[in-house]
C-alpha cells in the first residue's frame, strides 16, 4: 500500500537521487530508506510531500521496473 504522509522523517543524509537523474534539472526523484518503509520525494521540492511505500510495495515496484 502507498501512503502520502509527512510525519515519517529520515535524516537529510539518508536521501539519494535516482541513478537516472542527470543533474541538469528536469524530473528527478530522491529516495530514502526508513526502518520499515521507503520514502520518495521530488528533489526540486525536498520539503514538500513525500510518498511512503511499505517494504512489500517497494519491492514489488522495483521488481516490476526491472522487468520492463
Amino acid at each position: 500500500m502507498t501512503h502520502r504522509v509527512s510525519e515519517l522523517t529520515v535524516p537529510e543524509s539518508a536521501w539519494f537521487k535516482s541513478s537516472y537523474s542527470s543533474g541538469e534539472g528536469g524530473e528527478c526523484v530522491e529516495v530514502a530508506a526508513a526502518s520499515d518503509a521507503v520514502l520518495v520525494r521530488d528533489s526540486k521540492q525536498s520539503a514538500g510531500a513525500r510518498l511512503v511505500f511499505d517494504l512489500e510495495a517497494w519491492s514489488g515496484f522495483v521488481r516490476m521496473a526491472v522487468e520492463r
